[in-house]
């Protein structure tokens, strides 16, 4: 039962610690590609096209992603804007 799985970028991995099959692993997160910072895999904080990218880098290079990646960022909203909503 030898299970070969190839990650398509270098990631942070943990055995996963909710199920007794010591097989399963969780991957966390990697580096953004363009300024290296640390980032978890969820879409709040990173986006995996061909490389991975933090959002604030995706909106600052938006025009060279793809028109569909384009429109799915936009609908999202920056994280830094709901925090000053919430100060307000």
């Amino acid at each position: 039962n030898t299970r070969s799985i190839a990650l398509l970028e270098e990631s942070y991995v943990m055995k996963d610690p909710f199920t007794p099959d010591k097989d399963k692993f969780l991957i966390l997160g990697s580096q953004c590609s363009l300024c290296s910072k640390s980032v978890c895999v969820g879409t709040e904080c990173s986006l995996f096209y061909s490389k991975r990218f933090c959002l604030p880098c995706v909106r600052t290079h938006l025009e060279e992603f793809p028109l569909e990646i384009q429109q799915g960022v936009v609908k999202k909203k920056p994280n830094s804007s709901k925090k000053a909503d919430s100060k307000t």
